[in-house]
């Protein structure tokens, strides 16, 4: 149990830090500072802390592990989980870190802990540069990064820790390490795809990509038979031939407005309007209701579903994985399961599937052994989110979630069998919070799992970072801990 944070906690605090704000349930900001993504994750914390510096991050931490307080670790807010909120504890929220410093020459890009992806696409776009992100802007770059990472240039360049280049990460020690390929390799290793179990990275750097216009934006469809029919051949055939350039999210819900469920498509291709247009021309031959589709600057492409996935409501959010070619007769029951969900439950009504459908090919080349993440292979991701404001129906809600990924993991799994597909990848992206379908640590990171409970027993033996979204047992015989210079 966590200790209890007292006024003279706080002051002794205070004393150690330089340049952090501290909010205290008492204060007015205290509801903002606790406020999540999602209202269903938020808990009340004892203590907020906003540093500004890796050293009070450092502070902060010992602090908590001389008292026995629980630390929470907050970037964008995002988690469902509630990974990111605490009972009691103490929250290190690190959106005042929002600096990003682009260097053109070197092409990198350098990111302290507590941007969104919309700093790091803002401040890359003015060189002509990118990197892979998230799908969603206002997206912390922390938790996306440590889990693995997908978004609309993965096609061409892998995961966002495919381009992940070094970090800088204060310990549970208050040690602040660089880890990279060359320097502290085993903790890279870790960083990549577990890094939430290790401790707080304070800053990122990303290998950078020459980046242009794009052809994005949304083509909205009616639910017929039909359509279900035509979007799933076409999904199958991008899926086939893409060579990176393109790339689609397949949304089910119904519109903001409300009405029948229909199916967004939002397609994008790293190219101009006529390359777009014509490697998305069945799918435009089929008569979009809506068609937002234009060339737009890369940055701009990651605000397309800010408008239904904002701030606000209780949300809760599965993942499993699809192969392609997708049946379109499992379409359409996830159809109809989103359809007769949302009519019974009107509150849910903003609930969604998402289908992404990415080309696999680049970051297949990697090995599953590389890095922590264990999710490599020709699978996609699909995503569950429930969306509702009653808290009476967190159950029922959450339970949907469960049954829905749970529908995708079992024609995953027939689909892998009629194949003969044999694959070491666990087949669960963990940033949509799949340890909450009951996933443990050993299924999440495979055959990393060994390597990763021993680096866990050397780096952060006393399981100070347990908030996270895989919690990993600590090898009794590595609880030694890692004996390391205060800063490298």
């Amino acid at each position: 149990m966590s200790t209890t944070i007292t006024p003279a906690l706080i002051e002794e605090l205070k004393a150690s830090l330089t340049s952090s704000t501290i909010v205290t349930p008492s204060d007015e900001a205290y509801p903002e500072a606790i406020t999540r993504w999602s209202s269903a994750a938020e808990k009340p914390a004892g203590l907020v802390v906003f540093p500004t510096t890796a050293s009070d991050i450092s502070h902060t931490i010992l602090f908590c592990s001389r008292h026995n307080i629980e630390i929470a670790t907050s970037c964008g807010r995002h988690s469902t989980s509630g990974a990111s909120s605490t009972d009691g504890g103490l929250v290190i929220d690190l959106s005042h870190m929002r600096t990003v410093i682009v260097d053109p020459g070197a092409k990198t890009i350098t990111a302290e802990g507590g941007c969104t992806w919309e700093d790091v696409d803002n401040a890359a776009a003015v060189h002509g540069l990118a990197t892979v992100g998230g799908t969603v802007n206002h997206t912390g770059i922390g938790g996306l990064t440590l889990g693995g990472g997908y978004g609309w240039l993965s096609g061409q360049h892998g995961l966002t820790i495919d381009n992940l280049l070094s970090v800088s990460i204060v310990l549970s020690c208050g040690s602040i390490l660089t880890a990279s390929p060359h320097k502290n390799s085993d903790l890279f290793f870790a960083i990549r795809g577990a890094g939430q179990c290790f401790g707080i990275v304070t800053s990122f750097v990303y290998l950078a990509h020459p980046q242009g216009p794009v052809y994005a934006g949304m083509l909205l469809f009616p639910s017929s038979p039909e359509v279900i029919a035509g979007v799933t051949e076409f999904m199958n055939h991008l899926v086939a031939t893409s060579k990176g350039e393109s790339a689609m999210v397949v949304a089910i819900s119904r519109p903001p407005a409300g009405g029948d469920v229909a199916i967004g498509c939002i397609v994008f291709y790293n190219g101009t309007t006529e390359e777009g247009e014509r490697f998305f021309g069945k799918l435009l031959e089929m008569g979009p209701v809506v068609n937002q589709a234009r060339e737009m600057e890369y940055r701009k492409v990651n605000e397309i579903m800010n408008g239904s996935v904002g701030f606000g409501g209780r949300k809760n959010l599965k993942g499993s994985s699809f192969l392609c070619p997708l049946n379109q007769e499992f379409v359409r029951r996830i159809v109809e399961e989103v359809a007769s969900f949302t009519e019974e439950y009107k509150d849910a009504g903003r609930s969604m599937v998402l289908l992404e459908a990415f080309s696999s090919g680049v970051w297949e080349k990697r090995g599953m052994e590389e890095m922590a993440f264990a999710n490599r292979g020709p699978h996609l991701s699909s995503m569950v989110g429930a969306v509702w404001n009653d808290s009476g129906i967190d159950k029922v809600c959450r339970e949907w979630c469960r049954k829905v990924a749970g529908m995708f993991t079992a024609e995953f799994e027939r689909s892998k069998k009629e194949r003969g597909l044999e694959s070491q990848a666990v087949g669960e992206y963990a940033n949509y919070d799949g340890l909450d379908r009951g996933t443990n640590a050993e299924k999440m990171f495979g055959v990393n799992y060994k390597r990763l409970t021993e680096l866990k027993g050397k780096y952060d033996p006393g399981n100070l970072f347990r908030r996270s979204y895989a919690f990993l047992p600590v090898v009794a015989e590595e609880a030694g801990g890692v004996s390391v210079p205060a800063m490298v």
